[in-house]
């Protein structure tokens, strides 16, 4: 009688935890946190801060700190749209004359035409988001880099206001708007103060971290953010999958107008008139806080958070500088430093929490 063969009994594995190659290991929450693209700068805004600290006593005081916070809003509000159009792929190099040609806009009208401010406000609004729609429409009509496109933008309204302002006034600064109507209701949504603690704190700075959380909002939770990182990393496929490229780069270009717009009814109101002649350089500081907030040239990557932290280090070191009594020549130079400081950490940050 035959016997039947029993089946070979597998020996189960000895417990102990499972391996994983390098494909399904998870990284650490440090790791994680680290690769953000917004902490880089963190930790960069954290050292400009300690060194001022340090370097310059009166940073510490509370009214020094609000001049510093106003001093990043002015940088910050601009930053912001820059900073969205750069993860959209495009940059904007007319973004620091448009901040002006808004202004005069508002200041010669309401003040050739008589008229309440409001009307020259508005009128402003309008002329700041055409010129963002017309770069935006003749980047993705032609196809050219927003870079030539912005370039030429930047020459045409450099050149418009010096030219339109002599030509209405007489000069190369507006006429002061300070007693027209409406001028008090205008100044107090753009250019007005708060008393807090004794400190006079700008409006502005509530301006920006509003701005900031919505923005932050928009990338984050909504489809036009989805939109918005999928045209900057790769048009054609967001193209093929049903994203409006097209639509999605040109509001981007309005969105910068309408940071452009802003910012020049807050110089309007704060200062009563316009020097025709200022804005340039601005577009390359707007640039560059985006830029070390984390926002690639090449676009589809950055935050909203990352270029609130880039443009406190500008103030901070606008003011820094001032408060520690150096030459304030070195100003630009610092931000150089600075730049390139910041990039090389945030590269590193990046570098080392990708690491296996």
């Amino acid at each position: 009688m035959s016997q039947q063969a029993q089946p070979a009994v597998a020996t189960p594995p000895a417990p102990g935890p499972k391996e994983k190659d390098g494909r399904t290991a998870q990284r650490s929450l440090a790791l994680r946190i680290l690769a953000r693209p917004d902490v880089g700068v963190f930790l960069g805004a954290v050292a400009v801060y300690v060194f001022f600290l340090v370097a310059a006593p009166p940073v510490r005081e509370a009214a020094s700190m609000a001049n510093i916070l106003y001093q990043s809003s002015t940088i910050g509000i601009m930053a912001l749209p820059v900073a969205l159009l750069m993860i959209g792929g495009e940059f904007d190099l007319s973004a620091g004359v448009a901040v002006i040609t808004s202004a005069l806009t508002a200041a010669m009208l309401s003040y050739q035409l008589t008229l309440n401010v409001w009307a020259g406000v508005i009128v402003a609004l309008v002329v700041s988001l055409g010129i963002g729609f017309l770069n935006g429409w003749l980047v993705v009509r032609t196809g050219l880099p927003s870079f030539l496109i912005t370039l030429g933008s930047f020459l045409i309204l450099q050149g418009v206001n010096l030219a339109v302002t002599k030509l209405v006034t007489g000069n190369v600064a507006t006429d002061d708007i300070s007693n027209m109507d409406g001028f008090d209701q205008a100044k107090a949504v753009f250019a007005s103060s708060f008393d807090i603690g004794g400190v006079q704190v700008k409006i502005t700075i509530f301006w920006w971290l509003f701005f900031a959380a919505l923005a932050t909002w928009v990338l984050l939770r909504t489809r036009y953010g989805n939109w918005t990182f999928a045209v900057g990393g790769n048009k054609d496929s967001a193209r093929a999958v049903g994203v409006p490229v097209n639509f999605t780069k040109i509001s981007l270009f309005m969105l910068v107008g309408f940071g452009a717009w802003f910012v020049g009814m807050h110089q309007l109101f704060s200062f009563n008139t316009v020097q025709s002649g200022e804005g340039v350089g601005q577009e390359l500081i707007y640039i560059s806080a985006a830029v070390i907030g984390g926002c690639l040239l090449t676009g589809g990557a950055g935050s909203a958070v990352g270029p609130v932290f880039g443009a406190f280090m500008f103030g901070m070191v606008q003011q820094g500088i001032v408060y520690a009594g150096w030459n304030p020549d070195w100003f630009k130079a610092f931000l150089g430093v600075m730049l390139l400081g910041a990039v090389m950490i945030n590269l590193w940050v990046q570098r080392t929490a990708t690491r296996r």
